[in-house]
């Protein structure tokens, strides 16, 4: 996002955080906006109403209350109208901005209930669950797939094993993936996850899991050198054969014994 559109992102935060302190519920409030994007999404006319940059921030404002009033709460036509009154480069930009919103609230819930480090770690452990087995992301992913048998694959995945915002997150993925691949709409709730609390997430990949130890070494290291608060992920896969292959946003350090034995074959063989 960029331009106007992260201009008009940061100003629809500030009335976002606004509703958040103003005593409303959270998750009627998390439920309402993804109401919202998914009302938005479904009608271009409307969406380009909304984010139309020609227009008037009031006369936007207006639409979403002429809309949305008396069906949603008056929180969330405040922060939609906020929102629409800004201006947008695309108005795919706003949608993806309601829908932070609205997965924001849910983490603002897990975070007031001390379950926020829960919440990334098992909303990373689903996306691995689901990444590991063909079948279960076919059936996760069809787009011709009955909605309610998918709610169903994810109630039974979680329910009794993690939290209730996990829960609700994972169906939000599934059934509204608004054009994206599951692993995707998963990372971009763990960013917003990790970005409320000003924390960097750390995939850590190993043949064997680390100990408590080794875990809280390898988060001081990075914690020290990247002047923030780490959270690890950790992945086994037998594959590496030893070492550690450590992954933070776009930065890839690997020092597995499986990149160096690949190394060193492509050095004997001449393979770039």
């Amino acid at each position: 996002m960029r331009g106007s559109s992260r201009v008009a992102a940061i100003e629809g935060q500030k009335a976002f955080d606004a509703a958040l302190e103003s005593g409303v519920d959270w998750r009627q409030l998390s439920e309402d906006l993804f109401a919202v994007s998914g009302l938005v999404d479904g009608n271009a006319t409307l969406r380009r109403a909304m984010a139309d940059p020609s227009r008037e921030g009031d006369a936007k404002r207006s639409l979403v209350e002429s809309l949305l009033q008396g069906k949603v709460s008056d929180a969330a036509v405040g922060v939609v109208g906020a929102l629409a009154a800004q201006r947008w480069g695309s108005d795919r930009d706003l949608t993806d901005t309601i829908e932070s919103m609205a997965v924001q609230g849910v983490l603002a819930s897990a975070e007031a209930g001390g379950r926020a480090d829960r919440i990334e770690d098992e909303l990373f452990r689903f996306e691995r669950i689901v990444a590991a087995n063909p079948e279960l992301r076919d059936n996760l992913t069809n787009r011709q797939g009955d909605a309610q048998a998918k709610a169903g694959v994810v109630s039974q995945l979680l329910e009794g094993k993690a939290s209730e915002e996990t829960i609700r997150l994972a169906r939000q993925a599934v059934l509204a993936p608004r054009g994206r691949k599951l692993d995707a709409t998963l990372e971009s709730y763990l960013k917003l996850a990790a970005g409320r609390r000003d924390q960097l997430a750390a995939v850590v990949t190993s043949a064997v899991a680390l100990d408590e130890q080794q875990s809280a070494r390898l988060a001081s290291a990075l914690e020290k050198h990247y002047g923030k608060s780490v959270l690890l992920q950790q992945v086994v896969d037998p594959a590496v054969v030893g070492g550690i292959r450590v992954q933070i946003g776009d930065e890839v350090v690997d020092g597995t014994v499986a990149r160096k034995l690949e190394g060193a074959r492509r050095h004997l063989t001449g393979d770039k």
